[in-house]
């Protein structure tokens, strides 16, 4: 008897290890899904279905330092974009997506053509009721190595005056 208990524990977990990856397959299609969509609506300008992909709580980071905002700080922000019929045309040309234990969070990296070239997107979603939601997004533009000293000399002037605010 001990050992048909052990059987069917050992089948149990097996079975769910085996239902987790298969899950987490189709998942991974749905936050692809979702993350298109999401890039889709702000090429059309669609406020709403744009804004519909974020948590309530949700963070946005832009690429400026001071582009740090809370959900409702950045519809504010990006409605006069949106509003114009025009917002920013992002499209993923490469896409990692990473789960938590639980199957219901996920995180993400993408390399983005955008109209600044080639940015980079991070982020968290969240899954809450059957829908992949996104908590917190970075926007980051990309710099060559070789040219990092020479973005650093353009940059340095706004940056210093920013860092000396914030450091004191």
């Amino acid at each position: 008897m001990r050992y048909l208990w052990m059987a069917i524990v050992l089948s149990i977990c097996l079975f769910g290890t085996a239902c987790t990856k298969v899950d987490q397959k189709q998942e991974s299609v749905d936050i692809i899904r979702t993350l298109d969509n999401w890039h889709a609506a702000a090429a059309k300008a669609d406020y709403d279905a744009y804004f519909g992909y974020f948590a309530d709580s949700a963070v946005f980071i832009g690429t400026d330092p001071t582009e740090n905002w809370n959900i409702e700080s950045f519809r504010v922000w990006s409605k006069s974009f949106f509003d114009r019929g025009k917002a920013w045309s992002f499209k993923a040309v490469e896409r990692n997506i990473y789960f938590s234990e639980n199957g219901k969070t996920a995180w993400f990296d993408e390399l983005l053509d955008t109209q600044m070239k080639i940015c980079r997107g991070s982020g968290v979603l969240e899954k809450a009721d059957g829908n992949w939601k996104i908590r917190h997004y970075v926007l980051s533009m990309t710099v060559p190595n070789e040219n990092t000293r020479a973005v650093v000399e353009i940059k340095s002037e706004i940056e210093d005056g920013i860092l000396k605010e914030l450091l004191n």
